[in-house]
């Protein structure tokens, strides 16, 4: 029996509603409407929901973007148990052998970041679910994409989330001088097909790393705490200019918190501002506690 787990994301019109296994093969498709979803007959079902706007689906989810007609308190329940029944049942979710005859047109464009080396190229579907960053091209094993992109001359570094790809460039190029060639060369290797993310590789590679830190509940309650307010209120809008910020540890003795910053936030000029006027503040003030000071571990 296929069971399905309900997942917010940053965007709160956008539900996840994830399985256990795959449902795609490295593909990831989007839907306007039911005459676009052709190829995917749980889709077409979906739309005769009023309130559905667009579908997503990839690796093992589909994302589903509601107009503002409902809640999504008041229908996710029913939408999940809708899914689960159609899998159950036999439905197919996509029909791979038709969708392949179909290249899908995508947009792609650059936004600034408060980083001036980092650009944020935002992508008009979900390339994936888990945030990803890398530093040089022998990380790119998960991403053939980033390995690519470290082939031209004046990528630094690259971050990949949810729908977009944060570029960080070397000084030896201006934006202007290369926004065209790496937006062109991104949009046309998505839609040929092109791997953004293994997502099995990504996963295998998370869990490694939270092997080596304890469980949330095992950690300390302010260390709860802290990581719940970073997800709340600091992430969302870290992404949305590009960058992502993770909870390393906190010091109970001299009440420091450490944490990671990626993305377009990593080697931003204003990161140091944003960090001490900004996140440390907001702990303060939310944990009642002056004493409290913030460091990134890679600052």
């Amino acid at each position: 029996m296929t069971k399905v787990s309900i997942k917010e994301t940053q965007n709160p019109t956008i539900l996840k509603f994830e399985f256990q296994d795959f449902i795609t093969q490295n593909e990831s498709f989007e839907f306007k409407n039911i005459d676009e979803a052709k190829t995917s007959p749980l889709a077409q079902q979906l739309f005769y929901l009023p309130f559905v706007k667009t579908i997503y689906i990839s690796a093992n989810f589909i994302a589903i973007e509601k107009y503002s007609i409902v809640e999504w308190e008041d229908v996710k329940d029913a939408v999940a148990e809708q899914i689960e029944t159609f899998v159950n049942n036999g439905g197919v979710i996509i029909n791979v052998e038709e969708n392949k005859t179909k290249k899908q047109p995508i947009t792609v464009y650059g936004e600034t970041t408060p980083n001036p080396a980092a650009l944020k190229f935002v992508v008009s579907k979900m390339l994936t679910k888990n945030a990803i960053e890398f530093k040089n091209i022998d990380q790119t094993a998960p991403s053939p994409l980033a390995k690519e992109l470290f082939k031209f001359p004046y990528v630094k570094e690259v971050f990949i989330d949810e729908n977009y790809i944060s570029v960080t460039k070397y000084e030896i190029n201006e934006w202007q001088e290369i926004t065209l060639e790496l937006r062109s060369f991104i949009k046309q290797y998505i839609e040929n097909g092109g791997t953004v993310l293994d997502e099995s590789l990504v996963e295998a590679s998370a869990k490694q790393e939270n092997s080596t830190h304890q469980d949330f509940d095992n950690l300390d309650v302010t260390s709860q705490q802290i990581i719940n307010i970073l997800e709340e209120y600091v992430k969302p809008a870290v992404a949305a200019d590009g960058g992502n910020i993770v909870f390393d540890s906190y010091d109970e003795n001299d009440k420091t918190v450490k944490v990671i910053l990626q993305g377009a936030c990593s080697g931003c000029p204003s990161s140091t501002f944003t960090l001490k006027s900004g996140i440390e503040n907001m702990l303060k003030s939310m944990l009642n506690d002056e004493n409290i000071k913030v460091e990134a571990v890679n600052a």
